[in-house]
């Protein structure tokens, strides 16, 4: 029905765009959940790279530019990634995050199933490759 890197991008879509608004990135020392909507930092950079992934999907027939995107979109969330180490370690001692929540690793996963759909893009690219070399 759809490649496999249809449903990694899919994957990657959900835990972009739809899981941050119920997963609390992390809680500070009075027990307040702060949300990646309290931010426009974090909210331009999910939105991005949520967007990036629906338009991986969309671009299914070429698969050099899914290709691109999906670094490009690795990349995004390396740098959210990067801003959410900055903000625990910048933070000091128990004043501004007490506990850390499951929305500071969404990039991480979100980023194994990028490198998973560019693998299976880099697959699909060099199959046709080959055919073309045949005929």
């Amino acid at each position: 029905m759809f490649r496999p890197q249809t449903y990694y991008l899919i994957v990657s879509l959900i835990i972009s765009g739809i899981v941050p608004f119920f997963a609390p990135l992390w809680k500070d020392a009075s027990g307040t959940s702060f949300y990646f909507m309290m931010d426009i930092v974090y909210v331009a950079l999910f939105g991005l790279s949520a967007t990036l992934s629906l338009l991986s999907i969309l671009s299914h027939a070429k698969r050099q530019q899914q290709f691109v995107m999906g670094r490009l979109n690795m990349i995004l969330n390396l740098i959210l990634l990067g801003l959410f180490v900055y903000r625990t370690l910048n933070a000091s001692g128990e004043t501004a995050i007490s506990e850390k929540g499951v929305g500071m690793f969404l990039p991480i996963i979100s980023i194994v199933f990028l490198v998973l759909a560019n693998k299976a893009i880099k697959k699909d690219e060099d199959l046709v490759k080959s055919v073309d070399r045949l005929r």
